[in-house]
């Protein structure tokens, strides 16, 4: 987890929400509409609102074109999501593996 002590204990944020929370209501359109837009079903977009679905490399070309913003944002915001909670569900384990001299240098 990151050293930072201001994000301890703060859930990480799926883009989902971001695109929920700030960027649909910015757009003034219904979540149907959107989900049109995008070329996707309402299923698929409401899937990834309630984060249940990550932000796909497809998913995130059709943002991006529909926001007007970089489809390797999106996949960064999946990115670090899946890390931060890949790293809280794995840390136990991970504590106790060493790190090998050798690799430390590489």
């Amino acid at each position: 987890m990151s050293g930072n002590p201001l994000l301890k204990g703060l859930r990480p944020t799926h883009p989902g929400e971001i695109l929920r929370e700030d960027v649909l209501p910015a757009l003034g359109r219904s979540k149907v509409a959107i989900a049109n837009l995008l070329g996707v079903s309402r299923r698929q977009l409401y899937n990834l609102l309630e984060e249940s679905q990550p932000v796909t490399p497809r998913m995130a070309i059709r943002i991006g074109k529909l926001t007007g913003t970089s489809p390797e944002s999106w996949l960064a915001m999946q990115a670090a999501y899946d890390l931060r909670i890949a790293r809280e569900d794995l840390a136990e384990a991970v504590a106790k593996i060493p790190t090998l001299e050798a690799a430390a240098e590489a």
